[in-house]
């Protein structure tokens, strides 16, 4: 589990990361914003990353984490970039980083 903790509070400080570009900012603000968008696309990708490291035995303790999609969504960030849709992070963001940050919290107890 030490390698796990340390994967798990890297992907938590990337959410967090997130959340300090956002936090205040709405849809608009992100979708005119590249400066915005290219910083918390860095922090997914990382985090993202981050994820494919953890054991399986965490992975399967988080079983309602979809683990797959999250590698998936890292390969579009990483290798299809000119196909990111801005406002597909930005649902991202509101309904999918939330519910993250509450499994690696609880990973992390």
């Amino acid at each position: 589990m030490k390698d796990d903790r340390l994967y798990l509070i890297h992907i938590r400080e990337c959410i967090e990361r997130i959340d300090s570009y956002v936090t205040g900012e709405d849809k608009q603000k992100f979708l005119d914003s590249t400066l915005i968008q290219d910083a918390v696309l860095r922090n997914l990708q990382v985090l993202a990353e981050s994820t494919q490291r953890l054991s399986d035995a965490v992975k399967e303790s988080a079983g309602e984490v979809d683990w797959f999609k999250i590698a998936g969504f890292r390969n579009v960030l990483v290798h299809d970039y000119l196909g990111i849709d801005v406002e597909q992070v930005w649902n991202i963001l509101e309904k999918d980083l939330p519910e993250l940050k509450r499994h690696i919290e609880k990973l992390l107890q």
